[in-house]
């Protein structure tokens, strides 16, 4: 007889799991509607997750308050995305995991987010390049998320469009600035981008369940996405005299749970409190 789920989950991972509701409930079957939906869900979620506490480590800690305080509002906005889809996606997954669950209580190789939002945050220049790299793809993203055959994904993607556009339309014009700005600045901007590059294909490279989702007309198909942000990027680049850099080299894997080595670091800081404190109340 093959061993239940509680045969197999350790006492800890068990009692989690009887906490939230999720005990004897079998998990969604890979290349069900439900599963893919749960999956395409949680690629946005982690996403913004991953980016906004990226984002959030320059609280306190940018080279101006002005800047300080627009980063920290860039990560709550993030953050306050990730709440709308993780959340969604435990509903849809119907095992009792909330946003939260889903958040600090997976390890690195059950986030499906993009390598891109993962890497460091390097210099101000770095995270910057990183924040108009991720945006140019975001906004157009949501645009298309608007149209969803699913109600509930339409409608956080009309409300995460509003701020997505605030973020674009700043990480665009400080990019411009620095980019034709000093001698430093602008070398620090071109080696933020020539190190970032082979990062943003991921942003277009579709699997079978991104086909599936784009057939079904929940989401779009990721290669849909390429023609706009290409527009934008080009645009934004030729202001700032930045240089396109000319390689079609793309690291991938985030999205099926492979990732680099700050994912597990970025975890431990980020995951600690509740992991050593599970279920703790204020």
């Amino acid at each position: 007889m093959a061993p239940s789920l509680s045969d197999v989950m350790t006492p800890d991972a068990a009692a989690l799991a009887a906490a939230a509701g999720g005990e004897g409930r079998a998990p969604l079957a890979a290349g069900s509607a439900d599963h893919d939906l749960f999956t395409g869900l949680t690629r946005l979620g982690d996403t913004a997750l991953i980016l906004g506490h990226r984002v959030s480590e320059w609280c306190g800690h940018a080279p101006i308050l002005e800047e300080d305080i627009a980063l920290a509002n860039m990560a709550l906005d993030l953050i306050g995305q990730t709440q709308l889809w993780l959340g969604l996606a435990g509903e849809v997954e119907g095992r009792g995991r909330d946003a939260d669950a889903l958040a600090f209580r997976r390890d690195a190789w059950d986030f499906h987010n993009l390598l891109l939002v993962e890497r460091p945050n390097g210099d101000f220049g770095m995270t910057l390049m990183r924040q108009f790299l991720f945006d140019a793809w975001h906004l157009p993203l949501l645009k298309a998320l608007e149209g969803s055959t699913d109600a509930r994904i339409a409608a956080i993607a009309q409300k995460a469009g509003k701020e997505v556009a605030y973020h674009l339309e700043r990480s665009a014009d400080l990019v411009i600035r620095l980019g034709d700005g000093t001698e430093e600045s602008h070398r620090r901007m071109q080696g933020a981008l020539d190190a970032l590059w082979g990062y943003t294909g991921e942003m277009f490279l579709g699997d079978a369940v991104d086909q599936r989702l784009a057939e079904a007309g929940v989401m779009p198909a990721p290669e849909s996405l390429r023609a706009v942000w290409d527009q934008t990027v080009d645009q934004v680049l030729a202001e700032a005299t930045l240089t396109r850099p000319a390689s079609t080299f793309a690291h991938k894997g985030g999205k099926q749970g492979r990732h680099s080595e700050h994912m597990g670091h970025l975890l431990t800081t980020m995951q600690w409190l509740q992991r050593a404190y599970p279920d703790a109340k204020w």
